[in-house]
Formats: structure tokens, sequence, C-alpha cells
């Protein structure tokens, strides 16, 4: 099984939105049960959506100056603990999305670190090679012409010829040979 292929920060974050919702249907209930959380948290946003969406139908249907009543306290608590719930949601999975943001662009940084690395290391090898491409050019250029090397073989042969010439010459003339060379011959 591939683990590496699997996105696993994903699976993670699904998990963690997953269990936001009963998180936010616990603190549903809290709100409910609390009079201090009812108060303070439920209620305001409760009445002031309840406004904002009785005044826009308003609006569309055509009553301009319409008065617009609030909600009882029992209904306030109740739509304020539903938009605490909704929002708890809402803000897992907008932490969850920047969460996996900030993961993709350390991912494209650390790729881009390395394609730049190698980059660099490419470049040094280059420069590498273009100084060795150097020092063999001036090797060469320093080397005999080939005409030159060609006058040198055509001598050594001229040597050659000469030396074996006078190694025949030596062979057919008669040597003298000492008393003592003679004794050393004769002991080896």
């Amino acid at each position: 099984m591939v683990v590496g292929a699997f996105p696993m920060a994903k699976l993670l974050y699904l998990g963690i939105r997953q269990i936001s919702k009963p998180l936010a249907n616990r603190i549903k209930e809290g709100a409910r049960r609390s009079e201090f959380f009812k108060t303070y948290i439920c209620l305001p946003p409760a009445q002031l959506y309840h406004w904002v969406e009785m005044r826009t139908k308003m609006r569309i249907m055509g009553f301009r100056g319409t008065t617009i009543k609030p909600l009882n306290e029992e209904a306030a608590a109740e739509l304020g603990a539903e938009l605490l719930g909704e929002a708890i949601i809402f803000i897992v999975g907008g932490g969850c999305v920047v969460l996996e943001y900030w993961r993709h662009q350390a991912q494209q940084r650390h790729k881009e670190e390395e394609q730049r690395t190698a980059w660099v290391s490419m470049q040094a090898e280059v420069g590498r090679l273009a100084l060795a491409l150097e020092a063999l050019q001036t090797q060469v250029q320093a080397a005999p012409a080939p005409g030159a090397l060609a006058e040198l073989q055509a001598q050594m042969q001229e040597v050659r010829a000469q030396l074996r010439a006078r190694e025949g010459n030596a062979r057919s003339t008669p040597k003298t040979v000492s008393a003592s060379e003679k004794s050393e011959a004769a002991e080896a």
C-alpha cells in the first residue's frame, strides 16, 4: 500500500471538520442552558441577524417604513446557538483551508529551493568544466604542430638507420680481445 501518495493532511483536515460538528452541537447545548452565554453571546448576533433578514425581505416586498419586532428570547437564543454552531464549523473549515494553503506553500518553497540548489551546482560544474577545457586547449596549443611531429619522426628514423648501419659495421670488423677479457669470459 502506498502511503506517500495518500493525502494524509487532507484526511486529517476532514477528520477535524467532522469532529467540529459534534463540538458545535455541544457548544449550542451549553449556550441554551447557560444564562450568561445566552444573554451576551447568543442573543445579540441573533437579533442582528433577524433584523437584517427581515429588513431585506421587507424591502424586496416593497415595504419601506415598517418597524421590525425583535425575536422573543427563546427564539433568539435558539437562532443565536445555531449561528454560533455554524460559525464554529465555518471557522474550523476556514482554518483547515488556511493550513492546507500554508502546507502547500511550504512544499512549493522546498521544491524551489531544491531546484535552485541543483541549478547552482550545475553552474559550478559547468564553470569547472570550462576551466578544464581552457587548460586542455592551452596544452594542445603548446604541443608541437602535426608537421613538426612528422619531421621529428623522420629524424628519429634517420638516427635509427644510422645506428643500425654502425652496428652492422661494428659486427663485420674483427674485434681485438685483450687477455683480461678472455679470462673474464672463461670464468663466467
